[in-house]
């Protein structure tokens, strides 16, 4: 990053300072703010995190089985001997301790001496603590009481809690560092559908590429097929046509004629024509896109995770239960009271160890991330998750998320009564045509087994139709302009041609012999799921909002046969952002499903973004879930795997803290006096264990979890 960059934490978006760091509040490490460049390289920290995990793994896989070996049976450490297996363990655990979990340590002072305690300062307590008693009880035996002997008759040591500890910690991290690199892709994705040179025309019309940031406004730039158009601006001369789904999220390509204004970015498919540049650089309709998708990606307001919340208070209580019990044991104690003050610390700090709070929301968000794979839902983050458990509002765009994103042909009527016939006058000239309607029909004729007649003196008139000779007839398909423009007579069909778009159709004229013989309909279709799909959802408390850059009328069709709550058509990108921001603002908790580069903004600033998977990747990119194939019906899934999930996630965090609840005070040695108990450390990290289990277990449940 470029010198004097500024850095901000995705979870207190108030931290900002110049260069690289980690949040004092949180300890997580800060993000640059600008917009990320393809040459930006690999996340520094991800590469050392990751580093640090498979260093830390493959030690601590050796000191756990070394460790374990006595509990499944495996005479291991009667192998080696109790001494020397110790030692052994000492050896693996100090690289892991000393060198790879150093940046746990240190953000886990930081918390400290902030006054800010949250995750890192219970791994750091916990680390130090079992790595810390473990080198005392090996090099000073002598001094832990005689009761307290382990296996063989040495003291025990408990290298491998801390060296699996720090393992799993960065195994979340390592994961969570992919996640969060993977924003701003959707901004480098947005970046590279604007083209890195023009073609410029000089006054005496001689033409040269030259790069895009030496473009200004007033140049003429020539824009020929398939290219991308280069900066915002008018054409001046020809005429073409223009997918613009960037701008729309529409699948259908516009007719460009002189006069027209065209958006930079957006694709042109036939045709070559002359534009004067009117927006350049950052004052593009795309470039404004881009930062409205980074700003909206960096305001978004964090989710403050159960746990963090919770170890605000549990971390300071723990650590004075534990200097509590030191204290107590060491004034007033029996002999010998050190060692027993020490032991009761001790093992109130390894029974609190964060193991399986670190595992809580881990474990349950990785099963169920594989089972919504199987359900055709792909999450990003548990944010996301918990995010959609939470929504009310749920945002749908049209074209690819309530239709299929593919035009069709829906009606035929001919005068006359031969629909055969009239179709095969429309199919045989539109089969010289390149615009999107003429597959829609020509596919229409296919599957009606029509045979595809040759057309003479065929020519395509730009935003009216075309025109040709099919069976030495003169014939025409187009809008009613281009009937105006041949003189034929439209009245007869007009109110059936208003009908077809109240119901969201596009119709178009079929005159012969200059006579009009009937007209051919085309629709993008509704998904044949998703009626049903959204009568589910408004049972399960959500309203349905549909927000498309289509016109009104279409949309309100589309509305209408679905029962959507409510409408907004006609909308820019920058109408969906400002759409999500006023419900929100409203009090309502947002949803977005869309697949439109359009989309990306909406579902950037969103509470939860779901992209369709057959959408753009941009869409997908910003996106906190992502449904597969563009099923509609995953919605409801992800809704109830988000609900189920924390739920699951809340059954763990009580396990976890149920352990500590409990075990701690018996670790502090509060049975002590009445029952003569005090828990050994040997004790307290088998409850530790055992809560670890317990949540792993529980969070495993969720891999047979119905989405029904």
């Amino acid at each position: 990053m470029p010198k004097g960059t500024l850095y901000t934490c995705p979870m207190d978006p108030e931290i900002v300072q110049e260069g690289p760091g980690t949040c004092p509040i949180c300890g997580m490490a800060l993000e640059p703010m600008g917009i990320p460049t393809a040459d930006a390289g690999p996340n520094p920290e991800l590469v050392d995190f990751t580093r640090r995990f498979w260093i830390s793994a493959g030690l601590a896989i050796p000191l756990f089985i070394i460790a374990m070996a006595p509990m499944v049976g495996l005479p291991l450490r009667n192998w080696l001997g109790e001494r020397t297996s110790q030692w052994l363990e000492l050896v693996l655990a100090t690289p892991i301790v000393l060198w790879a979990a150093k940046p746990f340590f240190e953000r886990g002072w930081a918390s400290i001496r902030n006054r800010s305690p949250n995750m890192f300062t219970l791994i750091a307590i916990g680390v130090a603590a079992a790595y810390g008693f473990s080198v005392f009880a090996l090099l000073f035996p002598d001094f832990l009481p005689h009761g307290f002997a382990g296996h063989g008759g040495s003291a025990p040591v408990y290298f491998e809690a801390a060296g699996v500890i720090v393992a799993l910690v960065f195994a979340g991290q390592v994961m969570e560092l992919k996640a969060r690199e993977r924003t701003g892709s959707a901004i480098r994705a947005l970046l590279d559908l604007s083209p890195k040179t023009a073609r410029w025309l000089a006054d005496d019309n001689h033409e040269q590429d030259v790069p895009l940031e030496e473009i200004r406004v007033g140049d003429r730039l020539r824009v020929r097929p398939g290219e991308s158009v280069p900066v915002d601006g008018v054409i001046e001369e020809g005429a073409s046509s223009v997918d613009e789904s960037l701008v729309t999220g529409e699948s259908l390509a516009i007719e460009k004629v002189v006069g027209s204004a065209v958006t930079g970015g957006t694709l042109n498919q036939r045709g070559s024509f002359v534009m004067r540049a009117e927006k350049v650089g950052s004052e593009t309709l795309l470039a404004r896109i881009v930062e409205m998708v980074a700003s909206a990606q960096r305001s978004r307001a964090p989710i403050q995770s159960m746990v963090d919340r919770v170890s605000r208070i549990f971390v300071p209580t723990v650590v004075a239960f534990s200097v509590l019990a030191f204290a107590i044991w060491w004034l007033v104690g029996p002999e010998p009271t050190l060692s027993h003050a020490l032991v009761a610390a001790i093992s109130v700090l390894i029974i609190a160890c964060p193991c399986a709070l670190g595992l809580a929301t881990p474990m349950s968000i990785m099963t169920a991330t594989g089972r919504g794979a199987q359900a055709g839902v792909l999450i990003r983050n548990a944010e996301a998750l918990e995010r959609l458990s939470n929504v009310d509002t749920l945002i749908v765009d049209k074209t690819g998320t309530l239709t299929t994103g593919k035009p069709a042909l829906t009606e035929v009527v001919a005068l006359d009564g031969n629909e055969e016939a009239l179709l095969e006058i429309a199919s045989a000239l539109e089969a010289g045509s390149e615009h999107p309607l003429a597959d829609a029909i020509l596919k229409g004729a296919r599957d009606r087994n029509i045979k595809i007649q040759p057309t003479q003196a065929f020519e395509a008139i730009t935003g009216m139709g075309v025109t040709g000779r099919v069976d030495e007839l003169a014939v025409a398909l187009g809008n009613k302009a281009l009937m105006d423009r041949l003189r034929v007579e439209t009245a007869s069909l007009a109110d059936q041609v208003f009908a077809l778009q109240e119901k969201g159709r596009t119709a178009m004229y079929v005159a012969v012999d200059g006579k009009l013989a009937g007209l051919v309909a085309v629709a993008d279709t509704v998904r044949r799921e998703a009626r049903e799909v959204i009568r589910t959802l408004q049972g399960h408390g959500l309203k349905i909002v549909m927000a498309t850059g289509d016109n009104s009328r279409t949309a309100a069709a589309v509305a209408r046969e679905l029962g959507i709550d409510a409408v907004y058509a006609d909308l820019q990108p920058q109408d969906k952002l400002e759409l999500v921001e006023t419900l929100r603002s409203e009090g309502a908790r947002v949803a977005m499903a869309g697949d439109g580069v359009n989309d990306a903004p909406a579902l950037s600033a969103a509470d939860v973004g779901i992209a369709m998977g057959t959408g753009a990747d941009v869409a997908i990119e910003s996106a906190g879930l992502t449904l597969l194939q563009g099923d509609l019906a995953a919605v409801l899934r992800a809704r109830l795997l988000a609900e189920k999930t924390m739920r699951n996630i809340r059954q763990n965090l009580v396990f976890a803290f149920g352990y500590n609840a409990l075990g701690v005070p018996i670790a502090a040695g509060v049975l002590y006096p009445a029952f003569g108990l005090l828990l050994s450390p040997m004790l307290a990290a088998l409850a530790m264990s055992l809560s670890s289990v317990s949540v792993i277990a529980n969070a495993l449940r969720l891999r047979a979890v119905s989405l029904k």
